[in-house]
């Protein structure tokens, strides 16, 4: 059979190479589970029977787990929602649009098979209804439970080929084995969307992509699969469903010793302070060596992230830096789409999405960042910076005490916006090439198409501008041999050459000081060589 709805994004990849992945770690996973689970789920009553859809395992699952759903339904993760109390923005997927996959709004089929439930579609969703929420997209550990491209959040129930006409079939999951098998979350769970986001792997982040799914110690020492083993639950420790660490508003400075854990507080869990406190840094009590504490006066404001994570998409999955929607739309001479791959291998070029340039081992970017994040929404009149969109901006600044030295990545696009209305747009980018949908694409209609499903103004009108957006970098954190030297900072063109507002020796310079420094130094070697002179002299007189 054909689907009805087959997204721009490289949607046959993603999911198979999510089928491929499951497999690789269904059997690892599922011992885990067995080893540190008091719970047999295969002997459930509930479980023994043969689930036609996801919300009847949801409805067997309430039978034991009453209050689960109703915890759900509270969580960021479950409205896709978050109220900045900083500056009293309405964030979330329904509201933003990114310089990578635009938006959400008006391909909600396709992207919303990354929320945890069953059936986002449309505004008709019914947030309320309990066997809505999706328990096995968190707790599968066989790996085999795949949610389905254009289902909404459904898995498949029945063979589905992807992509059409192409003989490829994604079969349908065994709910109840997987249903029987659940326990907790890993790093594989959470990785299904969180490494994809975006609409590929490494795609939007660059420090999540799918080598976090087993890293060794040198690609991030907490998650190390043979040393610490860290799941993403370790540090996001999470209380009634509850997930801390927000990239809508961060925690940029956390000046709190180490935190308890198990320990409710008011405190964000993830920090790098929650375990290591704000003096990370060994002190010796010899007063010969005072490394620790200089190293410790530097993290005064300056991330530890800043230091220890020299750079980002190290683990062979290479990331997106700039995308360019304004070159899409390319056909073959038959009227279809086509991509260009570079000589790994990784798509380039593709008709449906424009270009892309494609790093590994990448230098963050620095800025002071306090916390606070400030979004472009959909009703936003635009602002350019020397031409360029900034879709986010993050406050800070060395003056204001909040403030942090952070590492970004700098992602760089080009999108279309309404140039009458000076607003961001929202295209519509689902649809299948068997319906015709590319032989007739127009971009004017595409958006048309979308802006009427946000409910917001469009004048029919677009251009392309230059976009920039920003995200912190909080995850593979290199072993300690491996994080950056005094030099590479403490120098002209170190890594914090754009960073203002403080004095960093051997980057910046000051003829007054400069002078000064090279006077005393004259007159001090001139002291030694009159001293020297005058001991001589004295010397041969007594002689």
């Amino acid at each position: 059979m054909k689907t009805h709805h087959t997204h721009w994004h490289a949607t046959a990849v993603i999911v198979g190479w999510l089928v491929s992945f499951g497999v690789l770690v269904s059997s690892g996973a599922a011992a885990a589970a067995t080893n540190t689970s008091t719970a047999d789920h295969s002997k459930f009553k509930e479980l023994q029977q043969t689930f036609k859809t996801g919300p009847d395992v949801t409805k067997a699952c309430l039978k034991c787990h009453t209050e689960a759903a109703k915890q759900i339904q509270k969580t960021t993760h479950w409205t896709w929602e978050y109220r900045n109390p900083a500056n009293g923005q309405l964030l979330g997927k329904k509201h933003l649009i990114n310089n990578f996959c635009i938006s959400e709004m008006s391909n909600e089929a396709f992207c919303n098979a990354c929320h945890i439930g069953y059936g986002w579609k449309d505004d008709t969703f019914d947030f309320t209804k309990q066997e809505n929420v999706d328990c096995l997209v968190c707790h599968d550990t066989t790996g085999a439970y795949v949610k389905a491209p254009g289902m909404a959040g459904h898995p498949a129930y029945k063979p589905i080929e992807n992509p059409p006409g192409s003989g490829k079939f994604i079969q349908p999951v065994d709910l109840k084995n997987v249903a029987q098998h659940v326990g907790k979350t890993s790093r594989d769970t959470c990785g299904a969307c969180h490494f994809f986001g975006g609409g590929g792997d490494g795609v939007k982040h660059g420090d999540l992509d799918s080598s976090l799914s087993s890293p060794g110690k040198e690609l991030d020492v907490h998650m190390d699969a043979v040393g610490n083993d860290f799941t993403c639950a370790t540090c996001h420790m999470t209380t009634g469903h509850q997930v801390p660490g927000s990239r809508y508003a961060p925690t940029a400075m956390d000046k709190s010793g180490p935190r308890m854990r198990g320990k409710a507080d008011a405190r964000n869990p993830t920090t790098c302070q929650a375990c290591h406190g704000d003096r990370p840094h060994p002190v010796k009590a010899a007063k010969l060596n005072n490394h620790g504490d200089k190293l410790n006066d530097h993290a005064r404001i300056i991330a530890c992230e800043t230091c220890h994570t020299p750079s980002f998409a190290r683990g062979g999955v290479p990331t997106k830096m700039s995308w360019d929607w304004s070159t899409a739309g390319k056909l073959t001479p038959e009227g279809k789409p086509f991509v260009t791959k570079d000589e790994k291998g990784h798509v380039i070029y593709d008709s449906r999405k424009g270009d892309f340039v494609l790093s590994e081992n990448v230098s963050p970017g620095y800025t002071w960042f306090n916390g606070t994040v400030k979004y472009t929404l959909l009703t936003d009149k635009i602002e350019m910076i020397d031409g360029v969109i900034h879709i986010n901006s993050f406050a800070g600044s060395p003056d204001d005490g909040k403030s942090m030295i952070w590492p970004v990545k700098v992602f760089r696009g080009s999108q279309p916006y309404d140039p009458v209305n000076q607003t961001l747009v929202v295209p519509h980018t689902t649809g299948s090439d068997d319906t015709g949908y590319w032989k007739n694409f127009n971009w004017e209609k595409a958006i048309t198409t979308g802006m009427a499903t946000a409910h917001a103004p469009f004048s029919g009108k677009i251009a392309f501008a230059k976009t920039v957006m920003y995200w912190p970098i909080a995850h593979m954190v290199a072993p300690k041999a491996e994080a950056l030297s005094c030099q590479q900072c403490h120098s002209a063109n170190g890594r914090l050459k754009e960073i203002k507002g403080v004095y960093m020796p051997g980057r910046d310079a000051s003829k007054l000081l400069d002078m000064a420094g090279w006077t005393i130094a004259l007159l001090a070697l001139l002291g030694v060589l009159i001293h020297g002179g005058l001991r001589i002299i004295n010397s041969n007189k007594k002689g």
